[in-house]
């Protein structure tokens, strides 16, 4: 028996839906449970041959155990040595290189010291810093934002630079970063399932959280959701996420990625609707029979560097050569001795560069 896992926390609606969908499904030798986890002693196997994963991000535990399982061969949703390493100003810098539209981003560095460190940790910092050409490279209005946040904490609106000051004096030991505000007229949230399936929500990030996502959305350029849809795949493939969301904030038809780290996204019944919940557990769901079928115990190899260097599939092709604006046009990619890989990756190649010196 394949058995499933669902790890979650403060949810009722999704984990519960989910592991009925699964079990309706009646795939002979696999069945779906909300996890338990008790003791977690080092490279022991996992019972699951699959978990999908709603809450490590929180809960290092979790997180610790879900490396440890996949150690072992667990198939584990999404990637969690990739999620540890991923943060939002990243993900910025490559969706540029690979075409997608993105605002103009910088890194801002922390107000405060972080814990344990002193003005001596911080040497090689340039102080002051360049602030008139980073506010002349990113415009106002812009956001201040965590470089690797979520659900709206700590997001600042500023249109000059006092507003910025008086946000960045709020922002405490937080790594920021400062993106140019887009001035749209439509907004996107999207499930990206499986890197495969897209179902693309009108949005509206300043309405209550209940009333956020659309009914009856006016009609939209095909062009542009087909833009969208394209984009969010060259996202998800690029960063190996089975289960994201992708937002987009569209002004004069181009739509501009604004946030895609959401790894475990809202999925309640009762902020999405109906209907949006039903495609998320149902698609959820058949890519999660499907991981488990395709479980051998083997360990997954976790990489993205292949992407970067150009080896794409062909049905992947269409996404990747997704064209920009003038403006956004990405740089031609960097050397392969500079593209990242995996964590095991790097600790490999250390290891063997180790032995042969010795």
């Amino acid at each position: 028996m394949k058995k499933i896992g669902i790890i979650f926390g403060m949810e009722t609606t999704f984990p519960p839906a989910l592991v009925e969908k699964i079990n309706s499904m009646r795939e002979p030798g696999i069945q779906a449970e909300l996890a338990t986890i008790g003791e977690v002693r080092m490279a022991e196997p996992s019972p699951y041959a699959v978990i999908v994963d709603r809450i490590s991000h929180d809960i290092p535990f979790y997180r610790a155990y879900l490396k440890n399982a996949a150690l072992s061969g667990t198939i584990v949703i999404n990637n969690p040595f990739w999620w540890s390493a991923d943060d939002k100003f990243f993900n910025f810098a490559l969706g540029h290189k690979l075409g997608v539209a993105i605002p103009p981003t910088v890194l801002i560095p922390h107000k405060e010291h972080p814990p344990g460190t002193t003005e001596r940790s911080m040497r090689n910092l340039q102080y002051p810093m360049p602030w008139d050409s980073i506010f002349s490279y990113v415009g106002f209005p812009a956001f201040l934002k965590p470089f690797d946040g979520g659900g709206w904490r700590d997001v600042y609106k500023v249109n000059s630079p006092e507003e910025f000051f008086n946000a960045y004096d709020q922002s405490r030991d937080l790594c920021m970063t400062l993106q140019r505000g887009v001035k749209f007229k439509e907004y996107f949230r999207c499930y990206v399932v499986g890197q495969e399936n897209v179902h693309i929500m009108h949005y509206d990030p300043a309405a209550p959280s209940h009333e956020r996502y659309v009914k009856n959305p006016p009609p939209v350029d095909p062009k542009l959701l087909e833009r969208v849809e394209r984009d969010c795949l060259t996202l998800c493939r690029a960063l190996g996420y089975d289960l994201n969301t992708v937002e987009f904030a569209c002004e004069d038809g181009i739509p501009y990625a604004i946030d895609f780290m959401n790894p475990a996204p809202d999925a309640d019944v009762n902020s999405v609707g109906q209907e949006n919940f039903d495609w998320i557990v149902n698609q959820v769901a058949e890519l999660a029979v499907r991981k488990a079928k395709q479980h051998t115990g083997e360990v997954p190899e976790y990489r993205w560097s292949a992407f970067l260097r150009g080896a794409v599939p062909k049905s992947q092709a269409a996404a990747k050569n997704a064209v920009a604006p003038k403006a956004e046009k990405a740089p031609e990619p960097a050397a392969e001795s500079s593209k990242p890989g995996t964590m095991l990756d790097a600790a490999s190649k250390q290891l063997r560069k180790r032995a042969s010196k010795g």
